[in-house]
């Protein structure tokens, strides 16, 4: 009996710790430092690969760093970037901020050092300037934005990003994280050039539904142990 009690906590101990470990915090960073195409739809196309993550993901931050390119300025109203997931997932995170009624050109502020996060936390930054942004010293746009979600072509006339977009960071929730990540940038207007320097892909998982299997039985075994 002493031996089977034994047994049957070894193997309650093994399901919980295989359970527990299928959930986490990953941090991905791609140094870049290349130039976006100026006045070029074809953009820049950016791959990560992603491994050895356990479990769907239940949340996701993407942190965007983007300065002038060497001897230009950038043009913040001329981007354009989306991120796509390798199972599913599609997130508009900058579609010519600023541009709108009234605003042909977007905000003419010179890059962005800031973190996409979830829809509904922060406030959108298509039209940041509204939402008392802040700047660092380089010109910089910072801080925390909901991506802008706008699926409209780029190119399409300054009333047609009037109304926002669904295109947010959400769709990726429960999908599997491993997999090649894409990051598309392009500058669809000329005079001015970016240059992406960095950008980090952090991700929060939960154990699939299977896993969550193998943590009942594991309970169930200790209830039934402790009732002994």
């Amino acid at each position: 009996m002493k031996a089977t009690r034994l047994t049957l906590t070894a193997v309650a101990m093994v399901l919980w710790t295989a359970a527990a470990s299928a959930q986490g915090s990953y941090s991905f960073t791609n140094t870049v430092n290349q130039t976006i195409p100026d006045a070029n739809p074809s953009g820049l196309t950016l791959a990560s690969d992603v491994g050895g993550v356990n479990g769907s993901i239940s949340d996701i931050t993407l942190s965007l760093n983007i300065g002038s390119a060497a001897g230009s300025t950038a043009f913040n109203g001329d981007l354009y970037a989306y991120l796509a997931g390798p199972n599913g997932g599609f997130s508009v995170l900058l579609n010519r901020v600023g541009v709108g009624s009234g605003n042909g050109f977007g905000y003419s502020d010179t890059g962005m050092d800031v973190t996409f996060t979830l829809l509904g936390s922060p406030a959108n930054i298509h039209f940041y300037q509204g939402a008392s942004p802040s700047f660092n010293s380089l010109g910089q746009l910072t801080g925390s934005w909901a991506p802008d979600g706008r699926t409209v072509d780029p190119q399409s006339s300054p009333a047609s990003f009037d109304t926002g977009g669904a295109a947010s960071l959400d769709s990726f929730l429960g999908t599997n994280p491993n997999g090649t990540w894409f990051l598309f940038l392009a500058d669809v207007a000329g005079g001015n050039t970016a240059s992406v320097n960095s950008w980090t892909l952090n991700l929060e998982t939960v154990p699939e539904p299977s896993t969550w299997a193998l943590m009942l039985v594991a309970g169930v075994v200790m209830l039934r142990l402790r009732w002994r």
